[in-house]
């Protein structure tokens, strides 16, 4: 059968494609070459683990064959079931409330906190200066949530530095460690002091991509330091603002596991309790795989609805997006 006009054109252009592509290969086959590496480790470490997914719409038994994947393809089928336990259950509930909570304030106190540090910094004409300061804010990056939670415990637990000075002024013992009230604040200002300046990198190297002409045109103008922040610096890293932002939302779910692992306890469960460690005491201390793996998959789902409808809010209002 002969091809139409539309037909034969449709097939040369594809024909040139892949000519252009094969042309490409040749020439940068080396970088293909060590892309190698990358994939295999995506696909041994994230692709093939998503057959333990199926977990979620099973009772699961690990009893239930020879080998792991022989247990997950025997256990029966219970459809969504788990899924209707996470809806159904109050404490279900109050964890994910907890979860959005914690995330929400970590968002709204601290995300702009690295950004206005940014700033500061990039205006620090004095080398020695803003290195001594960088290395500073930087530090407590390194160090782990058990170390951070020993610091904080030794200055705000019951016997430590700062309710010793409390009592010896004649007032009541605060622990906001066991606290309801205090709990959610202790982990947005512990979360704060680690990783405001880590995250404020990433907002520093956007300034030094914008044009150095630019400040000096402004300088000749007579824009003072202030003015060429508003005008110059924060337009000039807008577009890393709203990609960070995007990303931030979109892990709205993980309020921070580590953290909370590490300093919270049965007293403040009903403040500071979130998916992350309702699954870790669930999936592995009760040893509840399926209703574990349900509440991570209904994590994952939320986290990607919440990025693609973010980045596309963005691209309507601001005309800035990911993709």
């Amino acid at each position: 059968m002969e091809l139409s006009k539309s037909q034969r054109e449709i097939q040369v252009k594809q024909q040139r494609k892949i000519k252009a592509f094969w042309n490409y290969f040749k020439q940068n086959y080396d970088l293909y070459l060590m892309s190698i590496p990358g994939l295999l480790f995506v696909i041994v470490y994230k692709f093939i683990p998503l057959f333990g997914l199926t977990i979620a719409f099973k009772d699961f038994n690990i009893f239930a064959g020879d080998n792991i994947v022989d247990a997950v393809i025997n256990s029966p089928s219970v459809g969504i079931d788990h899924f209707k336990k996470i809806f159904s259950e109050p404490e279900l509930l109050q964890k994910i409330w907890n979860t959005i909570i914690i995330s929400v304030y970590k968002i709204v106190f601290l995300f702009p906190l690295p950004i206005l540090l940014a700033l500061l910094l990039n205006e620090v004409r004095l080398e020695i200066f803003k290195r001594t300061i960088q290395t500073l804010v930087y530090l407590p990056h390194f160090l782990s949530w058990v170390v951070v939670f020993g610091l904080f415990a030794t200055l705000l637990g019951n016997d430590g530095i700062f309710n010793n000075v409390l009592a010896s002024l004649g007032f009541e013992k605060v622990n906001p460690f066991t606290e309801q009230d205090l709990f959610r604040g202790l982990l947005v200002t512990t979360e704060g002091w680690k990783e405001v300046g880590w995250s404020a990198i990433i907002f520093l190297a956007a300034l030094t991509g914008i044009d150095l002409q630019q400040y000096e045109a402004a300088k000749i103008d007579g824009a003072n330091r202030f003015q060429r922040m508003v005008y110059i610096s924060i337009p000039g890293i807008f577009p890393v603002v709203i990609l960070m932002l995007i990303l931030r939302v979109g892990q709205v779910l993980n309020a921070g596991f580590e953290q909370i692992l590490a300093m919270y306890n049965p007293a403040v469960y009903e403040v500071g309790d979130i998916i992350q460690t309702f699954v870790y005491r669930i999936g592995l201390g009760k040893m509840d795989f399926s209703l574990g793996t349900a509440l991570g998959l209904f994590e994952s789902v939320v986290a990607f609805i919440l990025i693609v409808s973010s980045n596309a809010i963005c691209r309507k209002t601001l005309g800035r997006s990911i993709w």
